[in-house]
């Protein structure tokens, strides 16, 4: 069963949740995925869709406590591109109404092809997205040959950006560790592996505790890490993923409904989800300063 949020008076992360007398653990960070490639305003109505509405969605879900803002765009007919002045204008909207909040560019493939599909990472955002394997999607191979990942990973190197290695396959993991073994990605990578998309990894919790198991023995115990959840599974990873000591994605990009007969009004709203998991497992929320720390980022 769904529980229905409580809107709290105080939305600033760092004020979640720290009971007295209650010790701190690690802080939770969520990631709201605002926009992605598919939805619609068919599908759900909230979905933002110009740069005016994923600067308002945001702005909602960076008060409700999100952290990093996972970030598409869309042309005048809303289909998806990798356009770097519609990418400047969303970035630079986030940054002034949302201080502080980590802003993670998409690299995806639905965007565009070969190179273009990094136009955008010359803007310097402090995240952008990399998918370091190809696998399959519903209805397509999701393409990512190995020249065109080489090359978005020293573009990131180029210009200090840290990637999110969107890990779709156990082999992803592997890759993103040989990488960083070879001084293609800085520092500690950070791994989100993304469960339930359909002919890809299923959202199943044996699978789960093993890519958590992967990423500890091949990056070190510490080591900070995300799930998302697609669809009906967003939720169920949110719980897995706070309770294991992992961060969190949520957002329209991944899933429009609250439950099976509800779509969620807004990204906030999925946020604000995420924070009760967040607490249901006793992990405070991470502000933007905290999640720039745990993720080693420049301060922003």
């Amino acid at each position: 069963m769904i529980i229905i949020y409580d809107v709290r008076e105080d939305k600033r992360a760092g004020q979640f949740f720290q009971t007295v007398g209650q010790p701190m653990t690690t802080p939770c960070i969520i990631c709201v995925a605002i926009t992605g490639s598919l939805p619609t305003k068919a599908d759900n109505p909230a979905v933002p869709i110009t740069v005016a509405e994923q600067i308002e969605s945001t702005h909602e879900a960076y008060e409700a406590g999100a952290s990093i803002a996972h970030c598409h765009v869309r042309d005048d007919e809303g289909k998806p591109t990798s356009d770097p002045e519609r990418f400047a204008r969303l970035k630079e909207g986030i940054q002034t109404h949302c201080p502080g909040m980590i802003v993670q560019l998409s690299t995806g493939g639905r965007s565009g092809a070969g190179k273009t599909r990094g136009g955008m990472l010359s803007l310097r955002p402090p995240m952008a997205s990399l998918s370091v394997g190809s696998n399959n999607f519903p209805t397509r191979v999701y393409e990512n040959p190995p020249d065109l990942v080489d090359w978005l990973a020293a573009e990131m190197i180029t210009y200090g950006i840290k990637p999110e290695i969107e890990a779709f396959d156990l082999s992803h993991i592997y890759q993103a560790k040989l990488m960083a073994d070879r001084g293609q990605i800085k520092g500690t990578p950070y791994v989100q592996f993304v469960m339930g998309v359909k002919n890809a990894m299923p959202a199943d919790k044996r699978v789960f505790d093993f890519y958590v198991e992967t990423v500890k023995h091949l990056f070190g115990e510490n080591t900070p890490w995300c799930a998302a959840g697609v669809g009906r599974h967003q939720l169920e990873l949110n719980e897995w993923s706070a309770a294991a000591g992992g961060h969190l994605r949520t957002g329209l990009e991944d899933n429009i409904r609250i439950d099976r007969d509800t779509l969620a009004p807004s990204n906030a709203a999925l946020v604000e989800l995420a924070v009760l998991a967040a607490q249901r497992h006793k992990r405070p929320v991470a502000t933007p300063a905290q999640a720039r720390a745990i993720l080693g980022l420049r301060k922003g």
